[in-house]
């Protein structure tokens, strides 16, 4: 054990000696974890959101256009301006706008006759940046909510719908194929809602309630976040300091490889074959101080995050430890399978970098796993950083307890006896002539 130690403390010597790597090599990760904390709901889940801009092209000018786009403006979530065809399908082009709702002529009357008939509906064109998908169908949503309501308020109790009504009744009193029976019931149907609309037009006394404002939704939802417990709220930077930890310490392990390979290369090399260590001896050595540096730095990574951001241990402080050990222990056996792998440091620096990038992109350490496809989020089990990452939510934000850890830590412990055996059965000893 006495030249394993040796080798485990030189390297670690190493490391810290050359105190600005380690500056920059924690301040990197802090860095990014920060940002996308902030960009992914920041400190307790209420980071500021963008409003989405939005134009408007009113080209009918009626009063149920005029409410659809004044029940637009005040919806939280957009931000609208008026706009005309051509500058709105510039302004989306170059991306100063997500979308732009062009209403037509006449909208206001073909809504209404619609609304009652079967008459052929009126289109509201939607222009739209297609690197916006996602919030197109959020637009129109809110566009058709809109539209309901400012229709059916008008038709109900504007001026327009009285017109309409008007020409409705005509129109039935004056169709001669349709049976008596029915144009009967039509004719009661619409002489009631004249009926209605004329009352709601009377000035309303202190005893009546308001007129109704349209057809709207007629449900209220409840949001509640479910975390850790009742009270606890979402923090993003748990997830973001845990992803942006997981990319940088797999390059510290890519790295651990590369120097390996380095070392092959020099003098020091034949010397270390001279002396009485045998190849897992040499191999675990580097292992068991890659291991410690990247549970050190996880630990800074998270001691940061906790004293700034509030980012706590919400479940099993035992588990959280359990999965940073075990992912520690991957890293390393994951640098020890490159060097064993490569042939030469550019070639072997090539695809480890691409190796390691699949591994956090496809991982979630970047973005959450939710929005990726079906297929996709089905591969990712098969991905270590995918376990270490759910790992990491559950002993953070979502407070699960140690049995939820033990599936994680087996699973990573796992990839890391198959890196290091692979490293031990592929490292080459002898250094080519």
């Amino acid at each position: 054990m006495i030249p394993f130690l040796a080798l485990v403390r030189k390297d670690l010597r190493l490391f810290f000696n050359d105190r600005r790597a380690v500056v920059v090599g924690l301040l990197v990760p802090i860095l990014c974890g920060s940002f996308f904390g902030y960009l992914f709901g920041g400190q307790r889940g209420k980071a500021e959101t963008s409003r989405m801009q939005i134009l408007a092209i009113d080209q009918d000018g009626s009063a149920i256009s005029r409410s659809i786009i004044d029940q637009l403006t005040g919806d939280k979530n957009l931000e609208v301006k008026p706009s005309t065809p051509d500058e709105a399908r510039e302004m989306v082009r170059k991306g100063k706008a997500i979308a732009a709702i062009a209403i037509p002529h006449d909208f206001g009357i073909q809504a209404g006759q619609a609304f009652f008939s079967n008459a052929e509906k009126p289109a509201i064109s939607i222009l739209y940046d297609p690197s916006h998908a996602m919030e197109l169908a959020m637009v129109q949503g809110i566009l058709s909510g809109a539209v309901m309501q400012a229709v059916s308020k008008e038709v109900f109790g504007g001026q327009s719908g009285r017109e309409l009504l008007n020409q409705s009744l005509a129109r039935i009193n004056a169709a001669t194929q349709m049976p008596p029976t029915q144009k009967k019931t039509l004719r009661d149907l619409l002489s009631s809602v004249e009926r209605y609309n004329a009352e709601q037009s009377r000035p309303a006394t202190s005893d009546q309630s308001a007129p109704p404002g349209g057809l709207t939704i007629p449900f209220q939802s409840r949001e509640e976040a479910i975390t850790s417990s009742t009270g606890v709220e979402y923090n993003g930077y748990a997830h973001s300091f845990g992803g942006m930890g997981i990319q940088f310490i797999l390059f510290m392990g890519l790295d651990v490889g590369v120097r390996l390979l380095l070392l092959r290369q020099s003098g020091l090399w034949q010397r270390l074959r001279a002396a009485p260590l045998s190849r897992s001896a040499l191999l675990g050595s580097r292992a068991c101080s890659a291991a410690l540096i990247s549970a050190f730095i996880l630990f800074v990574l998270f001691t940061f995050a906790r004293v700034i951001f509030g980012v706590h241990i919400q479940g099993s402080f035992l588990g959280f430890v359990g999965i940073c050990v075990a992912f520690s222990l991957m890293t390393a056996a994951f640098g020890l399978m490159v060097a064993g792998l490569g042939k030469t440091v550019e070639a072997t620096r090539g695809y480890a970098v691409m190796a390691t990038l699949l591994m956090v992109m496809i991982g979630g350490a970047w973005v959450p796993t939710f929005v990726f496809p079906p297929w996709l989020q089905k591969l990712t089990v098969v991905i270590p950083t995918r376990w270490a990452m759910d790992g990491i939510d559950g002993m953070t934000w979502r407070g699960l307890g140690l049995s939820s850890a033990l599936a994680p830590i087996a699973v990573m412990l796992g990839f890391a006896l198959l890196f290091g055996f692979a490293a031990v059965m592929t490292f080459r000893w002898e250094t080519e002539s």
